[in-house]
């Protein structure tokens, strides 16, 4: 992987085929990255109702389904779509360049 300042390099795009996501680690935090509608977001990878890992959910069009109790989170702005979760997930700054996927410190 690249680093960067300001931008670290987590995959090529070819990486990842459309509607897949993937679970990385960005200095101690883990965040989900989304490939949807030909355009990439992440997430942290974290359910705001309960702690669990979102990658371990169901991508479902723009929507992460959380596995333990299926709150759903849109993809490409953190906010809760269905409850239990009653708290947005915090987006972190993706952008593609070069061919790679990379996160914004």
């Amino acid at each position: 992987m690249q680093t960067s300042k300001e931008w670290l390099d987590v995959a090529r795009v070819e990486d990842f085929p459309p509607g897949s996501m993937r679970s990385v680690t960005m200095d101690g935090r883990d965040v989900v990255v989304f490939h949807v509608d030909g355009s990439f977001h992440a997430l942290l990878d974290c359910c705001t109702h309960d702690g669990g890992d979102l990658s371990s959910g169901t991508l479902a069009g723009a929507e992460i389904i959380c596995p333990r109790h299926e709150a759903r989170f849109d993809v490409r702005t953190g906010m809760v779509r269905a409850p239990p979760a009653y708290e947005d997930v915090p987006v972190v700054e993706v952008r593609v360049c070069h061919d790679r996927v990379q996160l914004k410190r």
